[in-house]
């Protein structure tokens, strides 16, 4: 299995095993954005893991834009919506894979 396979499978398991959670979520407490705030920060462990994921984020979509310029790599704009309705987890390897081939065509030609 290629790398960019790679990066496309880890995508879509990105994206479906957050859901299961937030399935979850929705099924006991609805569509209550309140409650699901409350809950990202419900304790110490919850609260770490929350920012270091929006930190995370942050990260990711200054480091993507920029690289994402300089690679040419099209539909940037998907990767921040991806991020913040499915997760980290599904707009991390989405972008990686769709920059492969042009990060790779980039490196051979600088060789």
């Amino acid at each position: 299995m290629s790398t960019k396979s790679i990066y496309l499978a880890v995508a879509v398991a990105g994206a479906v095993v957050p859901y299961v959670f937030f399935t979850s979520f929705i099924s006991s407490e609805g569509l209550d954005l309140p409650a699901f705030v409350s809950a990202l920060f419900a304790n110490g462990a919850a609260g770490g893991f929350s920012a270091d994921l929006l930190i995370s984020s942050f990260v990711f979509w200054l480091w993507s834009f920029h690289d994402a310029r300089q690679f040419r790599v099209p539909n940037w704009w998907l990767m921040p919506v991806i991020n913040l309705v499915i997760g980290l987890s599904a707009s991390l390897p989405l972008y990686l894979y769709l920059r492969h081939d042009r990060a790779a065509l980039a490196s051979r030609l600088s060789a």
